[in-house]
């Protein structure tokens, strides 16, 4: 009896050992993300049960996308999860990319003062919603950072035919959360990820005055930087990483997520 118990007391300490070998070859993943992800709470609610379970570290460092993706391409990061379509997409076909997987998505929502000065609001259309901030020379808040939310932005206002930048037109390199308070106490407008806004619009003096337009579609992609550009990359841990955001559970995660009673991102991996 003593020498079953000795042979399982072994059994369960080389299993032990197994698992904190496999923990330790995780170390610390780099991953650059979206201000959104970070400012809405998400990564704050998903990457502990990742980290758990997996027994990494996760460095996130939020940037706009345009220096997530630059991030990716100096080899200073190990992953990356952005939501800028086009300059995603020239990432993978620069070979500095790999591996790129649809995570989820939202949209964007054109907000603005309560009063709303330059009669926006009910305008579903967005490019005709902006043509009426640019006629009315409203105040308009421009993140200029290159971020995914400007890269949309800058688009829509080429769609309106809108020639930047107009009187009111202000840019200020700053991330989603910062602008919207500038915007709040400078009574302007701007263009918000709809996650940004939720977990903001408690502490801002704003409304939703544009929404559901097709065009505010939002996707978000995570992708692995490619190895064979850079070295020292933790590649395990990044594709542990992307392969987890994908799971069943991490989706299930991501469609459970709430903020105020209202959902954030619709997990789009099986999609």
């Amino acid at each position: 009896m003593k020498k079953l118990t000795h042979l399982l007391a072994a059994a369960v300490i080389s299993a032990t050992v197994s698992v904190q070998a496999v923990a330790e070859d995780l170390g610390i993943v780099r991953l650059a993300t979206t201000t959104s992800t970070y400012n809405s709470g998400l990564l704050d609610y998903l990457l502990p049960t990742f980290e758990k379970e997996h027994g990494a570290t996760v460095q996130v460092i939020a940037v706009g996308t345009g220096k997530a993706l630059r991030m990716g391409r100096d080899g200073d990061v190990d992953v990356v999860m952005t939501h800028a379509p086009k300059a995603e997409a020239k990432f993978v076909s620069e070979g500095y990319g790999i591996e790129p997987r649809g995570i989820m998505y939202n949209d964007f929502v054109l907000v603005g003062p309560n009063n709303d000065p330059a009669k926006v609001k009910g305008t579903q259309d967005i490019t005709q919603a902006l043509e009426k901030v640019s006629a009315n020379k409203a105040l308009f808040i421009s993140r200029g950072d290159d971020s995914g939310t400007h890269k949309k932005e800058l688009n829509l206002w080429k769609q309106a035919a809108v020639k930047l930048p107009f009187d009111g037109y202000r840019e200020v390199g700053q991330g989603m959360g910062k602008v919207l308070q500038m915007t709040s106490e400078l009574q302007g407008y701007t263009l918000t990820d709809r996650g940004t806004w939720l977990a903001y619009k408690t502490k801002v003096d704003l409304a939703i005055v544009s929404e559901g337009d097709a065009r505010l579609f939002n996707p978000y992609q995570v992708i692995q930087v490619n190895p064979e550009r850079h070295e020292g990359l933790n590649t395990k841990g990044a594709e542990s990483l992307s392969k987890w955001l994908v799971s069943d559970n991490a989706q299930d995660m991501i469609d459970n997520f709430r903020l105020h009673g209202e959902k954030l991102f619709v997990a789009n991996a099986k999609d």
